[in-house]
Order: structure tokens, then C-alpha cells, then sequence
């Protein structure tokens, strides 16, 4: 059985993906902070699918917590198959009205987290010729939607290059580009959602049962629901300065007080 390594396990589309490999037949290691409802996903898995569950609670901003779980990744005696960079979080405000330190933050594992875990686990994966790599990006990152947008603009572009170079190996990687998604990001986040159409949202189920297909359909991205699908479209042939003051418009510094 392959064995998975997902961050950000414990709730949303970590957990979503934990449920669609693990009902494929894998073996997982379940990355998160909370190391009780990381035991919880776990326990869950196990009763539902018999899945073989190891449970990694590690801070991925915290180099100790990081080097933890890339130790992991590269450790020959326990190769790791698959690997989900799924972690991550967002702000409320635009730029530059949240503190310099959360921005940094949400940098940090944005780009900086996948990059290293991604590099701990390539050399094992390209040595055994198989396995996979995902990573869930955004749609923000298809258009210019502040920072976060742009971190997941990295994520797609380090995904497409990285799927090149790997492809010779028989390692496949995956950049998921979901829409919004019913998960805990938005709360988290502290996002105002409210006036959100009910049409535009996604199940976790959804993003990932379509990336999993699209994996295995050797594709470079995977965007689910047929609205993001066109939004994607449009996204590569509107003129980007048009694009840029449109999206301008939708991020609104935080009211004075």
C-alpha cells in the first residue's frame, strides 16, 4: 500500500483528502498542530476504512516542527508515496493592513513550507521512480488578488515546473486550484462571507475527488466545478491591468475606528 503525507490533516480539504486516500487503500501520516483532533481524524479513518493511521502534530512555522516532518519525508526506511502540501491560511485585510508578521507568516506556509517538505521528499520519490506530489494552490492565484493570491501564485507556477522536471522520474505533480470551499479557512481567516452566492461554493468531497482524477489523468491542474473552470478561462484572456483594478475593488481596508 502507498503510503501519504498530508498537511493541514485535521479539518477542511487535509481531511478531505485524508478520507479520498484513504479510501483508496493508503497508508497515511497525518500532519497537523492539534494533536487531538488530529488523533481524532485518525480514529475515524480507521473505523470507516481500516486505513493505517500515523499521526506527525507539528507547528509547520516552527523550524523544529518543520525539519520534524521533513525528516519524515525523507527517511528511506518509512518512503513516503504521496505528498499533499495542503496547509495554509489567509487574512482579512488587503495589504499592508494586516501586521508585517502575519504576513510573513502566511508566507512562510504558503511557499516556504511546501518548498522545503517538496524538496525532502523529491530525491526518495525520483530514486524509486513513482509517487506524487499535490499541491493546493487557489484561484485567487490566478488573478492579482493581494498576497495570498500571490503565494498561491507561486504554489501553480512551482507545481508546473516541477511536474516537468519530474516527469522523466514517473513522479507526478499537481497543482489543485480550488474555489471557495466549505471548510474552516474563511472563519479562521476572519472573512466576511455573507454575501457570498450559495452557487459559488464547493464541497471539500468535490476538490478532491477531482484532483485524485485528475492525478491520475497525468494533469498539470486541477480546478474544480465548472464555474472556476471558466473563471480560469477568462482568467488567461482578460487583459491583466483591466483584471487588476476589477479585483482592486473587492478588497476593501479594514473600517476605521
Amino acid at each position: 500500500m502507498p503510503t501519504a503525507l498530508i498537511t493541514g490533516a485535521s479539518s477542511g480539504l487535509g481531511a478531505a483528502f485524508a478520507r479520498g486516500l484513504a479510501a483508496k487503500g493508503c497508508r497515511l501520516v497525518l500532519v497537523a498542530r492539534d494533536a487531538d483532533r488530529l488523533r481524532a481524524t485518525a480514529d475515524r479513518l480507521h473505523r470507516e476504512f481500516g486505513a493505517h493511521c500515523e499521526v506527525l502534530p507539528a507547528d509547520l512555522l516552527d523550524e523544529a516542527g518543520l525539519r520534524r516532518v521533513a525528516d519524515r519525508l525523507a527517511d528511506p526506511a518509512r518512503p513516503v508515496d504521496v505528498l499533499v502540501n495542503n496547509a495554509g491560511f489567509g487574512l482579512a485585510a488587503p495589504f499592508p493592513h494586516s501586521p508585517v508578521e502575519d504576513e510573513e507568516r502566511m508566507l512562510d506556509l504558503l511557499v516556504k513550507v511546501p518548498l522545503r517538505l517538496t524538496h525532502a521528499v523529491l530525491p526518495g520519490l525520483c530514486a524509486r521512480r513513482r509517487g506524487a506530489v499535490l499541491n493546493v494552490s487557489s484561484v485567487a492565484g490566478l488573478l492579482p488578488t493581494g498576497t495570498y493570491g500571490a503565494a498561491k501564485a507561486w504554489v501553480t507556477a512551482f507545481s508546473e515546473s516541477l511536474r516537468v522536471d519530474a516527469a522523466p522520474y514517473g513522479v507526478r505533480v499537481l497543482a489543485v486550484v480550488p474555489g471557495f470551499t466549505r471548510t474552516e479557512f474563511q472563519a479562521r481567516a476572519g472573512m466576511d462571507t455573507s454575501t457570498l452566492r450559495e452557487a459559488v461554493w464547493l464541497e471539500p468531497e468535490a476538490v478532491v475527488d477531482r484532483a485524485l482524477r485528475d492525478l491520475a489523468l497525468r494533469r498539470p491542474v486541477s480546478i474544480a466545478g465548472r464555474r472556476y473552470r471558466a473563471y480560469a478561462l477568462a482568467a488567461r484572456h482578460l487583459p491583466r491591468g483591466f483584471v487588476a483594478h476589477r479585483m482592486a475593488r473587492t478588497r476593501r481596508p479594514p473600517a476605521a475606528r
